[in-house]
C-alpha cells in the first residue's frame, strides 16, 4: 500500500496541508509516530524523536525523512497542545477511521511506536523503530537496516 493510500493526499503542516506525494519517492522514508499526550512513555520519547529528527533535517540527509504523528490523544486540545511540541507533520486529529485503519493495519499495540516505511512504495523497514532511534539519536546510521 503506498504512503498516499495509507496516509491520504494531504497530512497537517505546522502552516497548513502538505501534499502527501511531496515527501515519497525513490530513497526516502516515512516514519509514522503513534504516540499521546496522556502517555508518560511517549511523552519521554518524542523529545529523544524530534531531536533525531531536527539532526536528519540539519544534515545531508536532510530530504531523506519525513515523520507523521498518529495521535491517540482523547480530544482536539490534547492533540493540538502535543502537536505544538513536534517538529513534523501530523495526521489531522478528526480523521478518527484513518488512524483507527493505520494501528490495525501495523498492529499497534502500545505506544510510543515509531514505524519505519520506504516512502516510495509504502513497504515497512522496521516496524518499532524506537530502539533504532534510542541508540543513534544523532541519525549518524540511518538510514538502519
Amino acid at each position: 500500500m503506498s504512503i498516499v493510500e495509507l496516509l491520504g493526499s494531504k497530512v497537517q503542516g505546522k502552516d497548513g496541508e502538505v501534499e502527501v506525494e511531496s515527501f515519497c519517492g525513490e530513497g526516502k522514508y516515512v516514519g509514522l509516530y503513534f504516540s499521546a499526550h496522556w502517555c508518560p512513555p511517549c511523552r519521554g520519547f518524542t523529545p529523544v524523536l524530534a531531536e533525531f529528527y531536527k539532526n536528519i533535517k540539519a544534515s545531508k540527509k536532510a530530504g531523506m525523512l519525513e515523520i507523521v504523528f498518529i495521535s491517540s490523544d482523547r480530544d482536539q486540545k490534547s492533540f493540538n497542545d502535543y502537536y505544538a511540541e513536534m517538529p513534523w507533520k501530523a495526521l489531522s486529529f478528526s480523521d478518527r477511521e484513518r488512524k483507527a485503519s493505520l494501528s490495525e493495519h501495523f498492529g499497534i499495540d502500545g505506544i510510543p511506536t515509531f514505524v519505519l516505511l520506504n516512502a516510495k512504495d509504502g513497504s515497512i523497514v522496521i516496524n518499532d523503530a524506537n530502539e533504532n532511534v534510542m541508540a543513534d539519536p544523532r541519525g549518524e546510521n540511518f538510514p538502519w537496516k
